[in-house]
């Protein structure tokens, strides 16, 4: 009767991705296609407004996929798109977009200050997030953990440069092709630390 009911269901890796990217692409096709296949114009945020909303609903979909298929919600994910509604609902509201162009600051600040603080207090949340992928021993896990809070706070004040210092359609391009090539580029940068710290399996032969 219970045959594979215990059976643990993950999300590959494509899958994940196309997860974490499909809200995005979705906000920015949706800021293209409101700006009447133009460049939109950054003054009325006709083309914000429309891109907010869709990438709500995105961000929603993605959150009930990733559940329908794992039957759990992640920690990480469930807070994005926490964040998302509530700086999407505050820019649809108060018809305002500097709300939305403040969620990724809020947000990789939130990630850094929670690796930061938690270092300082000896908890190395960053173990939940790659304990799947790779171990590492403690000096490897701190040190991963230093880097990346850093970076976080870095992202959180490159997007706080962006918004305030170029056009809206500038910086919703750094938000869909900049940010992620970036997280990507550092997550590469550090598989030498990764490598050299990474406990392997011993053996039994």
């Amino acid at each position: 009767m219970s045959g594979g009911r215990g059976k643990e269901r993950k999300i590959g890796p494509f899958g994940r991705l196309a997860l974490d990217l499909g809200p995005l692409l979705v906000f920015f096709a949706a800021y293209e296609l409101a700006g009447a296949g133009g460049t939109p114009n950054p003054q009325d945020h006709h083309a914000l407004f429309v891109a907010t909303g869709a990438f709500m609903v995105a961000a929603l979909a993605a959150l009930a996929g990733s559940y329908g298929i794992e039957r759990k919600i992640a920690p990480i994910p469930l807070f994005t798109a926490v964040l998302v509604m509530i700086f999407g609902g505050l820019t649809l509201w108060l018809h305002n977009g500097t709300f939305i162009k403040m969620k990724p600051t809020v947000l990789y600040a939130c990630f850094g200050l929670t690796l930061l603080v938690g270092l300082a207090y000896g908890h190395l949340f960053i173990k939940y997030i790659f304990a799947a992928a790779f171990e590492l021993t403690e000096t490897g896990w701190r040190a991963l953990t230093w880097r990346w809070g850093v970076f976080f706070l870095l992202l959180a004040a490159l997007n706080e440069i962006v918004w305030r210092n170029f056009a809206e359609p500038a910086w919703v391009k750094f938000k869909v092709f900049g940010i992620i090539p970036l997280i990507m580029l550092f997550a590469l940068a550090q598989m030498p630390l990764v490598l050299k710290h990474e406990i392997k399996e011993k053996s039994g032969f």
